[in-house]
């Protein structure tokens, strides 16, 4: 069952994803946000337009932590497939996203 995340900008992200909505993902990010996937330092946006929007991204949150910046989410795409992932990011005080970090779950 899909829940949505208790933290405003990790909600908004999630949507953004479901739609996708790259412009509104962008919206939500500080403008040094950083990604990781499985621990590596990826290029932010080209892998978001790999990993998510030219390949029909999806997440189904499952769990989450009581803040809701920690996520394990059924991710699926064209590219890979279904997979259990998790997710985690890092918000701003001004409520926007500085870090992504995720990998398989």
């Amino acid at each position: 069952m899909s829940s949505a995340p208790h933290n405003p900008a990790v909600r908004a992200l999630v949507e953004a994803v479901n739609r996708g909505d790259r412009d509104a993902f962008m919206a939500l990010l500080s403008p040094d946000a950083e990604l990781t996937d499985d621990g590596t330092p990826r290029q932010l946006e080209e892998w978001i337009d790999r990993e998510i929007f030219t390949s029909n991204g999806h997440m189904d949150v499952h769990r989450q932590n009581g803040d809701g910046t920690d996520l394990t989410v059924r991710y699926r795409n064209d590219t890979w497939g279904e997979m259990n992932t998790r997710w985690h990011f890092t918000v701003t005080d001004d409520g926007r996203i500085s870090r992504i970090e995720t990998g398989q779950a």
